[in-house]
């Protein structure tokens, strides 16, 4: 039996779902003959809806990707250039965040619920998220990465690739944790090694989830320090929770931000190769 459900009341019989189907798995049987799978087809779809998505009339559904579960898009909420330009442009890396205020868990949901339609390989959708909001966890995990530093200090005391150790461990000694911020919220994205994309699919669903964040007057950091540890540290990634099968993996911290900022700061002019 095929995925496709089509609405004969509907369907103008267009096409549009089999020129769009990534798979050319969606064909017309005949000139005048309503959507099918092809034989086989159902074992090649990856259930990205798109056949859903593209029918203008809404006269397809998919039995994984039901019609009633993918709701129309507003033309009145889209964004213009400019717009759009001034929300990647003002999104910024938080590093103090207000202790008084903890992220309501309702939010982080809501937060993970936006970041999983971001992309994946071959639509796989094998990202998984930890959450922590345990302060004296999260402090922790911030040790660990320091005690991290300091095997690699003990080896070379000035770390070509990472100069700034040093200076991180003298922090923390003085009582300041300069590597989770002392984030209320840590998330960590991870993938299993069956993810065809892994690493790239766990930067994405993140990217989403801070811009997303931006949205809701959060703010985050990607944890560069903590990743490098997790890395190189079993006892780390363990400490995270991160399954032992899941090589792609990235910690963001989360939080309401104590700065606020009222201009958009320059970048380099990028370097472009046309061909």
């Amino acid at each position: 039996m095929g995925f496709l459900i089509v609405d004969a009341s509907k369907c103008r019989k267009d096409g549009y779902c089999a020129k769009e189907c990534p798979m050319a798995i969606i064909h017309l049987r005949t000139a005048e003959g309503y959507p099918e799978m092809v034989p086989g087809g159902e074992q090649h779809c990856t259930q990205c809806g798109h056949c859903v998505a593209v029918c203008p009339h809404g006269a397809l559904s998919h039995t994984l990707v039901p019609l009633e579960s993918c709701p129309s898009i507003r033309e009145e909420l889209t964004i213009g250039e400019a717009q759009a330009v001034q929300f990647l442009r003002s999104r910024r890396s938080i590093r103090s965040f207000l202790k008084d205020r903890p992220v309501e868990e309702e939010t982080i949901t809501k937060l993970i619920e936006i970041a999983r339609y971001a992309p994946t390989g071959s639509n796989s959708q094998m990202v998984e998220w930890t959450v922590f909001r345990d302060k004296q966890k999260i402090k922790e995990l911030s040790r660990l990465t320091v005690d991290w530093m300091r095997l690699v200090l003990q080896k070379d005391p000035q770390p070509a690739y990472a100069p700034y150790m040093p200076m991180i461990v003298a922090v923390w000694d003085a009582g300041h944790d300069i590597v989770l911020r002392d984030a209320p919220v840590v998330v960590v994205a991870s993938a299993p090694k069956t993810d065809p994309n892994g690493l790239v699919d766990v930067t994405l669903a993140l990217s989403y989830f801070e811009l997303a964040a931006t949205s809701m007057g959060l703010g985050t950091c990607w944890a560069g320090l903590a990743q490098g540890a997790i890395l190189s540290s079993p006892q780390l990634k363990k400490e995270m929770g991160i399954p032992e099968d899941h090589p792609h993996h990235y910690p963001m911290m989360l939080g309401y931000p104590k700065p606020r900022y009222f201009r958009v700061p320059e970048r380099r002019a990028p370097k472009i190769r046309w061909k």
